[in-house]
């Protein structure tokens, strides 16, 4: 993986280019210090001078930007290729000769057609053989790829080939290979494929996502709606998107137009290194709207590496689930600002019960890397070795405190065992805005409530109050206050009583909705 693509032959010279010019990157380099050296200096200049070296500044920043993509575009091209998952129909379909395999699906689209007779002629479907319908139900999912070493491993997005009975690759020459899937990670949504040949493959290297910063130039290569070797441009719009694809979303947002037949296609700085793995778009229209979404490097190099050498991935599992801090729940539980990931259940059994993380703890840093949001806390614990011993910092009783944890391989979790409920009635609490009920067999089939869930019912929220502000609704289960369980209305004002007289203000609930638990913050009643 330390081969790279070789240079491009060298550049050639536009009309009227200077033959002494300064190759491209120091160009930009010489640019850039001398806008910054006029804009240093206008301030001491006279007002006309001033205004020329304004205009100059300008003039050089303008040639910061880049002329053209053309000698990157084509010198990384090459490295891309077209990938078709061919699923059992349409595998089926192309055995009996129904229709031509292999031309892109946009080739089926009536649609499509007229719009290629419009610009290619009338004899177009004659000259471009057009395939006839396969048969109902033959499906054939295409995307992206770009080879990493001369071997032929191509990385994909696992969405492309996933639950495919063949894997085609058509490289930028045209030629077809039947590929071999090595590994497959659904979390991560990453795939890699292999493709044997009797010549080294043309192949990119890995860049630093973490030093891409918003606003720098990227270059997107791939295959929307089977058009093959597309090159489109922009910049990156923002980092560490959530888009709630799993649990390890850390996007690059980008304005580069990527579509439909992108998927799996690589993202490129302007080095030529791949930065990010191209995704997702978010689309209200179905079409591109500037909104695109990359895996970045820094996660797929490593998923990568693990797929390469065991075929699947290894993560470490602590055993908890967590959700983000608010600023109500920061208030409730001491913490001065939103932050860490404060855990709604700890699994028995797991490394976190092991090691005395309890249910509230908020934990702020893990193998000394700071919790920052939540979302961090599952892709540090997923990245760490299984059996390492690592050091938690958490916050707890209005401190913070250190737990040393022995994590576990991840696997498929348990679910936490508990009692069944105590009886009660109903009761408003006027100051939160809610009426709430001890849980019965009529309350349990009224919402939906399993035996297993123990607590105090939400049955009503009123228009005004904290509660509703707070995000409580009917047929949430109040399942503890503070550190308190409760089972009964009794015991819910009775924790709120002894809240306000220790004159905080506010107060942390432990809600189960629909079999999840999550923490709520809510003030304290004044009255």
């Amino acid at each position: 993986m330390n081969t790279v693509l070789r240079d491009p032959e060298p550049r050639r010279q536009r009309p009227g280019q200077q033959s002494k010019g300064i190759p491209g990157l120091k160009r930009l380099a010489v640019a850039l210090a001398l806008s910054t050296a006029l804009v240093t200096t206008l301030g001491t200049l006279p007002a006309s001078a001033a205004d020329t070296g304004h205009m100059m500044a300008q003039t050089a920043a303008r040639q910061m930007r880049p002329a053209s993509f053309a000698d990157l575009a084509k010198r990384l091209k090459p490295a891309v290729v077209y990938v078709e998952a061919i699923h059992k129909l349409a595998a089926k379909a192309e055995a009996q000769g129904q229709g031509e395999f292999g031309l892109p699906p946009f080739a089926q689209n009536a649609p499509f057609r007229q719009f290629w007779r419009r610009f290619f002629g009338p004899d177009a479907d004659g000259a471009f053989k057009w395939p006839s319908p396969p048969k109902s139900g033959a499906r054939i999912a295409a995307g992206s790829g770009f080879f990493i070493d001369a071997s032929g491993l191509i990385v994909t997005n696992n969405h492309v080939i996933d639950d495919a009975d063949k894997i085609v690759v058509r490289t930028n020459d045209g030629k077809r290979y039947v590929a071999k899937l090595v590994g497959r990670d659904t979390k991560t949504d990453l795939a890699l494929l292999k493709i044997s040949g009797d010549h080294e493959f043309p192949h990119v290297s890995w860049g630093d996502s973490d030093r891409t910063k918003v606003g720098d130039w990227i270059l997107a290569i791939g295959n929307p709606f089977g058009l093959g070797g597309t090159v489109t441009a922009g910049i990156v719009s923002a980092r560490g998107r959530d888009i709630r694809s799993g649990p390890y979303d850390d996007y690059l947002q980008i304005d580069a137009p990527i579509n439909s037949g992108n998927s799996g296609g690589p993202l490129f700085d302007m080095n030529g290194q791949v930065v990010g793995i191209n995704t997702a778009i978010y689309t209200p229209n179905g079409g591109n709207v500037g909104i695109g979404f990359a895996i970045p490097s820094k996660i797929a190099k490593s998923i990568i590496i693990q797929l390469k050498e065991h075929g699947s991935v290894v993560r470490g599992w602590l055993g908890v689930e967590a959700q983000p801090v608010t600023p109500e729940i920061a208030k409730s539980v001491g913490l001065s600002k939103p932050q860490g990931s404060i855990i709604v259940r700890v699994l028995p059994g797991s490394p976190a019960a092991k090691a005395g993380l309890k249910q509230g703890d908020v934990i702020l840093a893990f193998d000394n890397k700071p919790v920052v949001r939540s979302r961090d806390l599952p892709m540090l614990v997923g990245s760490a070795t299984p059996g390492h011993r690592y050091e938690t910092k958490i916050w707890r009783n209005g401190r913070s405190i250190e737990r040393s944890v022995v994590l576990a391989k991840q696997s498929a979790t348990k679910m936490a065992s508990t009692t069944s409920p105590k009886s009660g009635t109903h009761s408003l609490i006027s100051g939160m805005g809610m009426t709430v009920a001890a849980l019965s067999d009529e309350t349990r089939a009224a919402y939906g409530i399993s035996k297993g869930v123990e607590g105090v019912l939400v049955v009503d929220v009123t228009p005004e109050g904290a509660a509703l502000e707070g995000g409580i609704r009917p047929g949430d289960v109040i399942v503890s206050i503070g550190e308190n369980a409760v089972a009964t209305p009794a015991d819910v004002r009775r924790q709120l009583t002894t809240a306000a007289a220790n004159k905080h203000h506010a107060v942390l609930f432990l809600i189960n909705r629909m079999g999840a638990q999550l923490y709520v913050g809510l003030p304290i009643p004044t009255a």
